[in-house]
């Protein structure tokens, strides 16, 4: 009998047990609770269960977090301290948020493998942060208002990084010198874009293992030999600085894919050894100072040459500059083809007023570079200039010895390298006089102290070696006359603009992804109805599959991107269109027609299917400029595709749905619709999620964007009225530093457009700044950029808005009459009308950047939270997320009916 008794008090004991071990929280429950204080967290994410690890977005082990993931919630507050407390945290991602202050430190936390801040608004980076992070492989710190800060010491603790990423991160002072192999020997990515670092590449970067290497848009400088040795380079952009010299010797990166060097100071010829690289893809080179002839590189290599934008001696592809000139830039390349001469030397004539050079009948007669500031050696190739009377190269600091092959020349009466560093015999000239005093060690068989040359040059036929810079040498001379200076160098190497060119695929008719291609667009634009008429180069389409192929002449915009992923088949598109009936149309354009789609589920999509008559010209080029832009950037304001197909003649763009259209809607034809007038809060916080997507679009860190296109009808409202930017058929690449103006055919809509690029075609970032000032008008008074309803004076609204603006009585009648005003609403407007009149300003410099925009509107516009759930929540698709991404998340989601149709895609 005691048996079952015994047996029943186990039982008992046993789940007694059991639930308080299942009803134990976890140990870092207190650190995470202060995380929740410190930060604000919208309604969307569940964090109200008093076990840290039953909360939305956290991830946990043994009752431990591992994993905290919030990225693109919409999380403002502060981070706490306490986080350092969570010591088996591995992921930490807030990405794409609102949250500021300072990081805090997150030194001793071991197990820490990824950390991602960028695109926030944190001001400070603790300089012990990695402390003790021994597995840290990835950091991202991108996009964030820091005050100045330098790349701690600390960074060398954590030994195992892949990834260090931190453009536009506000960093300062010297670039680092220890991103070497032996450091970081699995150091792939170093990505310090758009900082404010000084100095020279350090020597320490050679032989590291880097692949993909950012540095662009800040003021480094000197040479870039040391990428000669960085031969696991695929990806590199240094454009946007003031280095400066010759380009090194490429023949070890066998696996350079792209390269960016625009907006420097490069002189020289472009080497041979770039020009063969089997894997080169895209290379930039426009805006420097680079010499000989323009380079003709293989057919695959996607190359913009602008003309004038170098200083080469032709703008014919390839083709070999005159004998002259090929001697005179021989004869620089052993001083390191100094920028003076670039600066001066245009064209194919060097006789042609070029500076230090003087001619007979068409042949060089002297060489004048007396005191040019040259270092390195003389060049044996003055022997080709055989017409040669006068070399002056005095007053330099030249090493080395005079070369023997200058005794050959004819003609030569006077030799002057008087007040240099040449040591060595002098050679046995027969009727030439020969100055050589200041040369303390001339004579000698070799200098006391040798020299290397300069990185990237050669002995040009000298004998090496160096010399002391102080002291007299002898006097020595055989019979002559004077002869001039000389060094110069043809000017510069015409570019690569970084275009357009995705990754896209084979394909069947299911769309299917197969081989990889090269998608390859070159827009050409001509004024047509709407703006623009793109061809792409180069494509054809056969049967039902694509087959895209390069052509690299004729100005291109290019940024490399993936997208062969993002397929959709046609029939889940036809399907969920109800085969593109008439009564899901959302809106008609000169592209085609814009669809509303409903997955089984009840999610909703937006579906552009081109009209097969543009789908050879203007359209085709749309479109996939539009996939490779926005499948480059991701923005809570930039409007997010989904997929694309391409079946035969069909071009579907696939994008989020957004339920409340555009803004022309709610702005110009709420009457109509039958809608309510947009209050001035509402507008406010529509054009600050205007001007905040526009800033992204301006300040990317590889590549920054021109929209050209701004108006209402390309801004698309949510549920939550939150506002996305769209249409990125007409996007063009940015200059890196903003100011640089590309040149353009006429592109956009009349009304919107800059006064600059309507006369020129010339566009920098300030053509959408003068775009989205025209919106702040139009949002303040209700009235359309153009209107020809309206009497002559009043037709176009900037000069309209600006006459009224002035006048404090008429300022009133411009303001729309269904704003409810009062004092703090009429100072709001006063301000918004004050920054849209900065705006449209006349002159592109006189006009603010976005991030000046953002600065002004964020200050005005009240802090609210929609009411309803996050719209991203509402349809379940994670939109921070690729569609493959997504439906790889979705087969962790049991039972869900979207994730079974997405599946389908």
């Amino acid at each position: 009998m005691e048996k079952p008794h015994f047996l029943g008090c186990f039982l008992s004991f046993l789940f007694l047990f059991t639930s308080l071990v299942s009803s134990q929280t976890s140990p870092d429950s207190s650190a995470m609770e202060k995380l929740k204080a410190s930060l604000k967290i919208p309604s969307s994410l569940d964090w109200s269960d008093s076990d840290p690890c039953k909360w939305t977005h956290v991830g946990c082990e043994n009752q431990r977090v591992t994993r905290i993931q919030i990225p693109s919630q919409n999380v403002g507050g502060t981070l706490s301290p306490a986080i350092k407390d969570l010591p088996q945290l591995k992921i930490f991602e807030v990405m794409n948020n609102q949250i500021s202050g300072p990081i805090p430190s997150f030194a001793g936390l071991s197990q820490l493998e990824e950390a991602n801040f960028h695109n926030n608004n944190f001001s400070s980076f603790p300089s012990v942060f990695f402390t003790g992070l021994s597995s840290l492989s990835r950091i991202y710190l991108d996009y964030n208002s820091f005050e100045p800060w330098e790349i701690p010491d600390s960074t060398k603790e954590a030994t195992t990084l892949i990834t260090f990423s931190a453009n536009k991160a506000n960093i300062k002072g010297m670039f680092p010198g220890f991103f070497d192999s032996i450091t970081f020997p699995s150091l792939q990515e170093l990505h310090l874009a758009m900082n404010n670092l000084e100095g020279e590449l350090p020597v320490g970067l050679a032989g590291s293992g880097i692949q993909s290497f950012w540095v662009n848009g800040q003021s480094l400088n000197g040479t870039i030999e040391v990428v000669r040795n960085m031969s696991s380079l695929a990806e590199v952009w240094l454009h946007g600085n003031r280095f400066s010299g010759p380009l090194p010797d490429f023949s070890m990166l066998t696996g350079l894919r792209n390269l960016s060097l625009r907006d420097n100071q490069f002189t020289g010829v472009v080497p041979t050894s770039l020009i063969d690289l089997k894997t080169l893809h895209i290379v930039n080179l426009t805006n420097n100072e680079l010499q000989g002839p323009t380079p003709k590189f293989a057919d695959g290599v996607i190359v913009d040459v602008t003309p004038g934008s170098n200083r080469f001696c032709l703008d014919d592809l390839g083709v070999a500059c005159d004998e002259r000139v090929n001697v005179l830039l021989s004869i620089l390349e052993a001083v390191g083809y100094p920028e003076i001469f670039a600066d001066n030397w245009k064209g194919n004539d060097p006789c042609d007023n070029w500076l230090g050079i003087s001619c007979a009948q068409g042949n060089i007669v002297s060489v004048l570079f007396a005191k040019k500031g040259l270092t390195g050696t003389i060049s044996s190739n003055f022997a080709k200039l055989t017409s040669l009377k006068i070399l002056d190269l005095s007053g330099n600091n030249l090493t080395g010895t005079i070369p023997t092959e200058l005794t050959t020349l004819p003609k030569l009466a006077r030799l002057d390298v008087s007040n240099n560093r040449l040591y060595g015999k002098i050679p046995t000239f027969r009727q030439t006089t020969v100055l050589t005093d200041g040369n303390r060690d001339i004579g000698k068989e070799r200098a006391p102290t040798p020299e290397g040359r300069s990185p990237g040059q050669s002995s040009g036929g000298g004998s090496g070696g160096g010399g002391s810079l102080s002291g007299n040498g002898e006097k020595r001379s055989n019979t002559g006359m004077v002869v001039g200076s000389v060094i110069g160098a043809v000017g510069g190497l015409g570019l690569v603009g970084l275009g357009v060119c995705l990754y896209a695929r084979k394909g069947k008719r299911n769309c299917r992804v197969q081989s990889p291609t090269t998608v390859v667009i070159h827009p050409h634009h001509s004024g047509d109805q709407d703006g623009v008429k793109i061809t792409v180069a180069g494509s054809s389409v056969t049967g039902g599959s694509e087959t895209f192929s390069h052509m690299s002449s004729g100005p291109s915009d290019v940024h490399l991107v993936e997208a062969g992923s993002m397929v959709i088949s046609i029939q889940v598109l036809k399907e969920v269109t109800n085969n593109f009936s008439e009564e899901n149309v959302l809106g008609r354009g000169g592209f085609g027609t814009v669809y509303k789609g409903e997955l089984h589920d009840g999610t909703k999509i937006a579906v552009k299917r081109m009209e097969s008559g543009v789908v050879s010209e203007k359209g085709l080029a749309e479109f996939k400029s539009e996939i490779a832009v926005l499948t480059k950037v991701r923005h809570r304001h930039l409007v997010t595709l989904l997929g694309y197909c391409l079946d035969g003649n069909e071009r579907l763009l696939v994008y989020e749905y957004m339920p409340q259209g555009t803004l022309s809607r709610h702005l110009f034809n709420w009457k109509v619709e039958g809608l309510k007038p947009l209050e001035w809060t509402r507008r406010l916080t529509i054009a600050l999620d205007v001007a905040r997507g526009v800033e992204y679009l301006h300040g990317l860190a590889q590549q920054s964007f021109i929209h050209r296109d701004l108006k209402p009808s390309n801004i698309l409202l949510g549920d939550d009225m939150r506002a996305k930017v769209a249409d990125f058929g007409l996007v063009r690449l940015a200059p890196v530093d903003g100011k640089q103006s590309i040149e353009t055919r006429l592109a956009g809509t009349f009304g919107y457009l800059a006064p600059e690029y309507a006369v020129t075609g010339r566009v920098t970032t300030k053509v959408d700044v003068f775009s989205f000032g025209v919106i702040l008008m139009e949002l303040i008074s209700g009235r359309k950029a153009l209107d020809e309803t309206q009497p002559e004076e009043s037709m176009h609204l900037v000069t309209w808005f600006r006459r009224m603006y002035t006048n404090k009585d008429t300022f009133r009648k411009a303001i729309d009459e269904t704003i409810e005003l009062c004092e703090e609403t009429l100072a709001s407007v006063s301000t918004v009308s004050e920054l849209a009149g900065h705006c449209c300003a006349r002159e592109p410099q006189q006009r603010p950047d976005m991030s000046h925009v953002v600065n002004v509107l964020s200050s005005l516009a009240e802090l609210w939270k929609p009411s309803e759930p996050d719209s991203d929540d509402i349809y379940g698709i994670d939109l921070d997320l690729t569609l493959p991404q997504a439906l790889k998340s979705g087969k962790h989601s049991k039972g869900t009916a979207m994730w079974t149709t997405l599946h389908r895609l």
